[in-house]
């Protein structure tokens, strides 16, 4: 089976769980909140064993040292806002919809077209066009929220996309330059074709906890 093909398979699953989550909430059970908050902590998780299987003199080279320590604690922010932003639903769901579209949008137009590496020495498949589309596909996934939602164009779902898809690729890329230092390809192969928990939701590194700020 291709890698293609177990992205495909292991997105699938991953829909349906998020459909599953949304019927319990719908039923009145707070299952988003508690879904974000296990995401979180197997990210989390997933980090600490990353850190300990590494040689300890990357774990203590001083360019080192600042930027693990920095991403635990902001992993710890995260369960936080993770805790909060979990009570508004409609809000991860929107969260969730726009970073999925640019996800999804990178890597195929990225793939697609190819171009100038936005910075090969953090991360050697992400583009500049890829970057582009991305946010384009995010932001279309946030007006299409608008309308199926509310029957309505909401402009202000224009800004909320691009800023969410931008700042979800920043979290990508932040996860790729961490996993450079500890000479890593994936923080773990839970999730074939996806590595990781960490992998597959970095986008939610800066999302959800300037999400948490605004709400405040």
């Amino acid at each position: 089976m291709t890698n293609t093909s177990k992205r495909v398979i292991v997105g699938a699953i991953m829909a349906a769980v998020v459909a599953i989550v949304a019927c319990l909430q719908y039923f009145g059970l707070p299952a988003v909140k508690y879904t974000s908050v296990i995401v979180v902590l197997m990210m989390i998780a997933e980090y600490i064993r990353a850190i300990f299987g590494a040689p300890r003199k990357v774990i203590f080279a001083r360019e080192n040292v600042f930027a693990f320590a920095w991403l635990g604690v902001w992993l710890v922010l995260m369960l936080c806002a993770a805790w909060h932003v979990g009570t508004r639903p409609w809000i991860m769901l929107l969260m969730l919809i726009i970073i999925a579209g640019a996800d999804i949008g990178a890597w195929f137009f990225g793939r697609m077209l190819g171009g100038d590496k936005m910075w090969a020495r953090m991360s050697e498949n992400k583009t500049w066009a890829g970057q582009i589309a991305g946010i384009l596909c995010g932001t279309f996934m946030s007006v299409m929220y608008g309308l199926l939602g509310a029957d309505t164009f909401m402009p202000q779902l224009m800004w909320i996309g691009i800023s969410v898809a931008l700042l979800s690729q920043y979290g990508d890329l932040t996860a790729s330059w961490i996993k450079r230092k500890l000479g890593l390809k994936d923080f773990s192969n839970i999730l074939p074709g996806h590595g990781g928990i960490l992998d597959r939701f970095d986008g939610w590194i800066y999302v959800l906890p300037i999400i948490w700020l605004v709400m405040m």
